[in-house]
């Protein structure tokens, strides 16, 4: 199955909140959503708009897990937060028990998946996040025809498009 790329400029980070917002109420069970990009260039507030998409409560602040690798929220999907940032490759991984949540019926996002790269499933939604300026990001989200579609739509009529 082909990929097609869908590209956005934000010009904030309530901007970039607001299509993880979207992505998180556009996500299914077992999503995996795989981010990358330098320090800075808002994988955390990305997903921070994906934990709100997903209904997770105002109550549960989402940071990135850095030190502890995992965190869990409750939502309309449980969503799974890793932060690879600190770990040397894939293998570090397979000690945690990753397939669980890969395989399992929550929402994965991974910070830093670039490192993570040879055991992403193919169907994983990959973005790409880069700084423009102290403010801009470009946001490139690579997925499969299937999903990009109503995914184009849906960041259309949230105007981020």
């Amino acid at each position: 199955m082909g990929k097609s790329v869908i590209s956005i400029v934000s010009g904030a980070s309530e901007e970039t909140h607001a299509v993880g917002t979207i992505l998180g109420q556009q996500s299914l069970p077992g999503d995996i959503i795989a981010l990358m990009g330098d320090l800075g260039t808002g994988k955390t507030t990305l997903t921070q708009g994906i934990a709100r998409g997903l209904s997770v409560p105002e109550e549960y602040y989402v940071t990135s897990p850095t030190f502890t690798l995992i965190n869990e929220y409750p939502g309309r999907l449980p969503l799974y937060h890793f932060d690879v940032y600190r770990l040397a490759g894939a293998c570090d991984l397979e000690e945690m028990g990753y397939e669980e949540y890969f395989y399992g019926r929550g929402v994965v996002v991974i910070e830093w998946a670039e490192k993570l790269i040879g055991i992403l499933p193919e169907e994983a939604l990959h973005i790409h996040l880069t700084r423009i300026s102290d403010e801009t990001r470009k946001i490139e989200i690579s997925c499969h025809f299937g999903i990009a579609a109503g995914l184009k739509r849906a960041l259309e009529e949230g105007g981020h498009i």
